[in-house]
């Protein structure tokens, strides 16, 4: 009956907002009896008598509805009337208690969707699985695992949906084999729903050929399956296998012409995704959308500024692809122009104007606007506090860096791997060393990224032998080094003077991890022969390197030039430096201190003339300082700014 009357309801166009506004404000509502009624009154009305007949298929439509537009506001409300009426508790609901589950989880409200579950007496195999799917899609993979063991535990027996949901909780190889075991046990092998999910977790793993045979396995295929093995294909970089499989397909949807687009862009193929897109029959939003990110990602932003101009519909996602093309190459102006011109804003939306300003090194707007999303009711996910935390490490902000960790704590996001890495790259940075190590230690999970952030941090403070002992142990992990890690690595040999060490795993990473070093890692080289004074051996290393020696390597032989003195040798590096960068002062203003500790105050006049007639300007510095939670920048020029005596 209740659903009836919230159907004709609806005709009579009384909206869902006033049903639920209704529940907030009918408690405690004072009216004037002696006024007559107005419009908004009688509405009001209207929708109370609707609340006399709710009953659990009502609730449950209300909390669907909230969901799918992300309502959490009159989500709680819709549960504040269940509770008010005893409803909740009265009838033990499981299906209106699965529907609060649910729309928590999908408002972004993990320990509310937690809660309600807690509470439930009774549970069935969907209230599991929800709460499993919550915390999976929040990137909770040791809570949603824990909870799958929980219930393997209890009386009810996961079902197919159970297993899609806690499959991509699996982190790694080992985790992902081990649950298809329990798949397998549970005789849901051949679902297409679970394969499909394992053709997409087992290629996400790097494990294609397995992938492939789940594929070859599943008895009746459908599109989903085919599209995912497409994709597989294209993840792990064969593209030419992901064509000939996309030529076998029985049939084919846009979806299907979309993930090859989208192979082919990621595979560094942009012409072949162009000549794909436009043999598409009936192109949807979402395959202009992926030609744009296309194009962005390569660089090329007019192109995809031209075909955003021309998509014949757009959604929010075409907005944000543009915004973050923008951003992505270093336009973040554009992107700003783009952000207040759109006509709605999500999540994804304020995400890249974040990123864009915190790549760009504009920690303050990065800063900035993350407080801006909050004030406008946006909850951050785990994207959101990544980029947020990369700017407080920029700017030193150890004070706006530990607020945000409680933040994190509190919205539940302290086991996803990626916050977890930004935050010990964060303390690192901020000169907390013990505080990174507390975090790296209690992260359930790691991934080169954090190992490579904690020695990272080892290295910026001086404890080499500590950073070193840390790579072993990455190593016993399993967990394989990048070119990054090594260079962190090589920093802490630096940083500590520990020059065998230094040239052991410089030799290491291309004899045992083919890892070709960069330039970054010669500098770090050079620095450490140069800081412990071996001169001779630091310019046969640079007159042997493989590649042409850029200003940093120069630049680091200089600087431990003016560590030991050496004025004749920093003579002819920095003429080196001269001829590479003409412009750069760095050069000028070590050489110019060289002199000036040894007393030769004619060549320091000289230098200075130099720098005036090459017209070099000398950028100035900058420092940062917390105070009441604020983060304020100086830079370093004649005038002494006014705000000094204020701060």
């Amino acid at each position: 009956m209740a659903a009836q009357l919230l159907t004709k309801q609806r005709k009579k166009n009384t909206t869902m907002g006033l049903l639920i506004q209704s529940m907030a404000d009918l408690q405690g509502r004072n009216t004037n009896t002696d006024a007559a009624p107005s419009k908004d009154d009688c509405k009001l009305k209207q929708a109370t008598n609707i609340l006399h007949f709710m009953d659990s298929s009502a609730y449950a439509s209300l909390l669907q509805e909230c969901s799918a537009e992300q309502a959490i506001a009159q989500g709680k409300a819709v549960h504040a009337h269940i509770i008010h009426t005893g409803y909740q508790y009265q009838c033990r609901d499981i299906y209106v208690n699965n529907n609060l589950i649910t729309m928590y989880a999908k408002c972004g409200a993990l320990m509310d969707s937690r809660r309600v579950f807690d509470e439930m007496s009774d549970r069935n195999v969907i209230s599991w699985t929800a709460v499993i799917a919550a915390y999976g899609r929040h990137g909770s993979a040791d809570e949603a695992l824990g909870l799958f063991r929980q219930m393997q535990s209890s009386d009810i027996r996961p079902n197919q949906f159970t297993f899609a949901s806690i499959l991509p909780a699996c982190y790694d190889l080992v985790s992902l084999k081990e649950l298809h075991r329990i798949v397998i046990a549970s005789g849901f092998q051949f679902d297409v729903v679970v394969g499909n999910t394992l053709i997409a977790l087992y290629a996400k793993c790097g494990s294609i050929d397995e992938a492939r045979q789940m594929f070859d396995r599943i008895p009746q295929r459908n599109v989903v399956s085919w599209n995912t093995m497409i994709a597989g294909y294209a993840q792990n970089g064969q593209i030419a296998v992901a064509e000939r499989l996309f030529e076998e397909m029985p049939e084919r949807n846009v979806v299907s012409w979309n993930t090859l687009v989208t192979g082919c862009s990621e595979n560094g193929q942009i012409d072949e995704a162009w000549k794909l897109f436009q043999k598409i029959p009936e192109p949807n939003v979402v395959s202009w959308t992926a030609m744009i990110s296309a194009y962005a990602k390569k660089g090329y932003v007019d192109n995809a500024l031209k075909l955003f101009q021309k998509m014949p519909e757009r959604n929010m996602i075409s907005w944000n692809a543009m915004i973050a093309g923008y951003a992505q190459n270093g336009l973040i102006e554009e992107a700003l122009e783009l952000f207040q011109k759109m006509p709605g804003r999500n999540l994804v939306s304020w995400n890249a104007m974040i990123a864009g300003y915190a790549q760009q090194g504009d920690n303050e707007s990065a800063l900035k606007f993350f407080r801006q999303m909050q004030h406008r009711g946006v909850k951050p996910n785990s994207e959101s506090f990544t980029s947020v935390l990369l700017a407080c490490a920029g700017l030193t902000a150890l004070e706006q860096g530990k607020e945000i960790h409680g933040e994190i704590i509190r919205c539940g996001f302290q086991s996803d791997v990626f916050v977890g890495s930004a935050l010990v790259n964060m303390y690192g940075k901020c000169g907390s060393i013990k505080n990174a190590r507390c975090v790296f230690d209690k992260m359930n999970k790691r991934d080169v990224v954090s190992w490579t952030a904690m020695i990272e941090g080892y290295a910026m403070h001086g404890c080499g032998k500590e950073a070193l002992a840390l790579f072993e142990e990455m190593k016993q992990s399993g967990t394989k080094p990048n070119d990054v890690t090594l260079l962190g690595v090589l920093s802490a040999c630096c940083h500590s003077g520990l020059v065998n060490e230094g040239i052991e795993y410089f030799n290491y990473m291309s004899q045992h991890y083919h890892i070709e070093p960069g330039m970054e890692h010669y500098s770090c080289m050079v620095n450490l022969l140069g800081r412990a004074g071996q001169f001779d051996e630091a310019q046969n290393f640079i007159n042997k390197m493989p590649i042409e020696p850029g200003v940093t390597v120069w630049g680091s032989l200089l600087g431990a030039c003016r560590i030991h003195n050496n004025i004749k040798l920093g003579e002819q590096i920095a003429e080196q430096i001269f001829v590479l960068e003409p412009e750069n002062s760095a050069p000028y203003m070590l050489l110019s201190n060289m002199y000036a500790e040894a007393g030769r105050w004619d060549d320091v006049e000289k230098l200075q003339k130099l720098v005036k007639d090459r017209k070099v300007k000398k950028k100035p510095g900058c420092s940062w300082i917390e105070v009441d939670e604020q983060v304020h920048a100086f830079l370093v020029e004649k005038k002494v700014t006014c705000t000094k005596t204020t701060i």
